[in-house]
């Protein structure tokens, strides 16, 4: 699909802010705010703007004890569907926050949410491993969030020590 100038500033800007109020959106792309929302509402239908976001750093939330797992896939792909049966299958399970086609060693690459350790092992030894395509998974867990999505966590405050040399 053939986006007009105004329609790419406009992505970039709410990829960054989904948030920001119409007025300032408009002002920022040179359009009336009738002309702006117009345009968001075609983004939506066509479903280039597929979804609107928070990036949370879940670190800071009191008694909030999730992990998060990136699983490598190998498959056996089907004829006439390839690899996209098998992902359609993975991305139905409720804890699978994201399923990509990957070049490499492996195949699929999951993104996989839960409460503990125990339940996103379990996820991968009852429900994907016992998936008729998989052959097999390396799972990763996440120990700490960096960046994300292209949002720096833990900027870090100044450090306040005095510097002490010899």
């Amino acid at each position: 699909m053939q986006l007009t100038e105004k329609e790419l500033d406009l992505l970039q800007i709410i990829e960054e802010n989904g948030r920001m109020e119409i007025d300032v959106l408009s002002k920022m792309v040179e359009l009336s705010e009738s002309e702006t929302e117009k345009i968001l509402q075609q983004l939506e239908e066509q479903r280039i703007i597929v979804e609107y976001g928070a990036v949370i750093d879940w670190r800071k939330v009191d008694n909030f004890e999730g992990v998060t797992a990136m699983i490598d896939v190998k498959v056996t792909p089907k004829r006439e569907v390839g690899f996209d049966e098998i992902a359609k299958n993975i991305y139905r399970f409720p804890e699978v926050k994201s399923v990509y086609l990957m070049s490499g060693a492996y195949d699929l690459s999951v993104v996989v949410e839960g409460k503990s350790l125990s339940q996103v092992a379990n996820f991968v030894s009852e429900k994907l491993s016992t998936l008729d395509s998989v052959i097999s998974t390396t799972t990763h867990f996440i120990m700490k969030k960096y960046k994300h999505d292209g949002t720096i966590f833990d900027q870090g405050e100044d450090d306040r020590r005095i510097v002490v040399s010899p």
